[in-house]
């Protein structure tokens, strides 16, 4: 059983992280590979519960559905809203076998199978519109990055059009990359 740490040695262990970085590094060269995985671990959790709790997500999904999807009826590009990444996404079909469709990819994983994923909610598309309309949130965390794929089908066979890429720095959700994607085929 891990002993808990005196308030004095947590004190010292704050004050070394918050001086100059090159201590905190000598003291992490220090750990192995399974204590550095650890520590990394427990960092982001930390950092996962402190985005949950600083957020009222009832309020946040609700302003992701209002605001987060354009004339097109797909969702816009994601944005940081607290300490939360808003993710809109969804699919318009238009028959069985044809649609379009935008979503976001977190660490190359679609979000809804992410262990990132701190809530997502889903509703039918308005109107007569076939299809739904999903807001997804994620903990605004470094390093997390996210591509927004807009795609469609056609008799079946899906392709991707555009990809647009963010990745999380310093605290700010920044766009790192767009890149449309010609069909198989073409130049």
């Amino acid at each position: 059983m891990i002993e808990p740490a005196s308030q004095r040695r947590v004190n010292a262990a704050a004050r070394l992280l918050n001086g100059e970085p090159d201590d905190a590094v000598r003291v992490f060269t220090r750990c192995s590979d399974d204590e550095l995985a650890n520590l990394g671990e427990v960092v982001r959790q930390l950092q996962r519960e402190r985005a949950v709790a600083r957020g009222d997500l009832d309020d946040i999904i609700a302003a992701g559905f209002d605001t987060g999807f354009g004339s097109d009826g797909l969702g816009v590009l994601p944005w940081a809203e607290g300490n939360v990444i808003v993710c809109p996404g969804g699919i318009i079909s238009k028959s069985r076998t044809s649609h379009r469709c935008r979503f976001v990819s977190v660490d190359d994983t679609w979000i809804w199978e992410s262990s990132e994923l701190i809530r997502e909610d889903k509703r039918s598309s308005p109107g007569p519109i076939d299809g739904f309309r999903a807001v997804a949130l994620l903990p605004l965390m470094n390093g997390i990055t996210l591509d927004v794929v807009s795609g469609k089908a056609r008799g079946g066979q899906h392709s991707v059009d555009r990809v647009v890429s963010f990745e999380v720095r310093r605290g700010e959700l920044v766009e790192v990359s767009q890149r449309v994607v010609a069909p198989a085929g073409m130049k």
